[in-house]
């Protein structure tokens, strides 16, 4: 096994972060309740040898193509690409496959006020075309906001899709389940999906569906409502298209808060989608940093993206890199009290 380093961050008021080379993820936010008590808010495990090969993804950066994409399958130029097939039910390519840049060493080095981690994915790493250099750039600020500056150049023409796939839970982890939680998205329309989680194209309106968080409400109001996209998922795991999206604009995305502890975590993010995970398949995870192992709907991950399978919808934002350019996303994770 590869050496695991491991990097901490702590500010002026006293938030801390703690970061890992395994799929540049994040391991650990300690933040304040709304009377000064600290807790670590994100999901994680006890022993850090778990995060190689775990089904959640805790905290990392997953990729080359972050989500699905239809029977691992899509074209550049006429070409088609066939990459490794790794969901559950055998048919889909899913989060850069099993050998994702979720589950390996990262270069990691320590910048002003961050980290930066470095992968350079080889031609043909999971079937991708091109040599894919990405960065993932971490900076804890003083306003308590974590920065990530995802970016990426390439050899010759791919599909790039980075996101943090870290899951929160406010009360702090372990600390009971996340369907209390109030979720707002900046995002009147969500992306429909088949059975097997496959976006078919169609954007459409959340009004008056399930899907509708343009207010804030808890996340568990109606998680269990016979609608197609909560039950195929057993809860939800849709993507909604940001408002008002502009290539390279920096958008809000999300709040997320909870009543109990009075803490609260804003996004932005010049990504188009926001993936809305809520940890509906956590249960026999490894063991987490509670000293247990999660279960179901313990944690949401709130994961800005391009939108799934978009290299096979060409009505969805492109995904494509070419040679010259340069892939530069960033998300903002800002956290406060109420």
């Amino acid at each position: 096994m590869k050496n695991i380093q491991t990097y901490n961050l702590t500010n002026v008021k006293g938030m801390k972060v703690s970061l890992c080379n395994i799929g540049a993820g994040i391991t650990s936010v300690i933040v304040p309740d709304r009377n000064g008590v600290m807790a670590d808010v994100v999901l994680g495990y006890k022993d850090l040898a778990d995060y190689i090969g775990d089904g959640p993804c805790a905290g990392k950066v997953p990729g080359r193509y972050a989500n699905r994409i239809a029977n691992g399958r899509f074209t550049i130029d006429g070409k088609e690409y066939q990459l490794v097939i790794n969901t559950g039910d055998g048919k889909h390519h899913l989060h850069g496959g099993p050998e994702g840049f979720a589950n390996q060493y990262w270069e990691g080095r320590e910048i002003d006020g961050g980290v930066e981690f470095t992968y350079i994915s080889k031609n043909g790493e999971a079937g991708y075309p091109g040599e894919l250099k990405a960065k993932a750039r971490y900076t804890l600020t003083d306003n308590n906001e974590i920065i990530l500056e995802l970016s990426a150049t390439t050899d010759a023409p791919t599909v790039v899709n980075l996101t943090n796939h870290s899951y929160f839970n406010l009360k702090g982890e372990g600390n009971g389940d996340i369907l209390d939680h109030k979720l707002k998205l900046f995002a009147h329309n969500y992306l429909p999906a088949t059975a097997e989680l496959i976006t078919t194209g169609e954007i459409a309106t959340v009004q008056g569906t399930p899907m509708d968080f343009t207010e804030p409400k808890p996340i568990g109001q109606d998680i269990k409502a016979n609608f197609d996209a909560l039950v195929n998922g057993k809860g939800y795991d849709s993507c909604w298209v940001i408002d008002g999206y502009k290539q390279g604009e920096l958008h809000p995305a999300a709040v997320l808060s909870e009543e109990t502890s009075g803490r609260k975590v804003e996004m932005f993010s010049t990504q188009p989608g926001i993936q809305v995970y809520t940890g509906n398949w956590l249960s026999g995870c490894p063991t987490g940093k509670c000293g247990k192992s999660y279960g179901d709907y313990e944690g949401v991950a709130l994961e800005c993206q391009a939108l799934p399978d978009s290299p096979n919808k060409p009505n969805f934002p492109s995904a494509v890199l070419r040679p010259g350019e340069e892939y530069r996303q960033t998300i903002i994770f800002k956290f406060s009290t109420f």
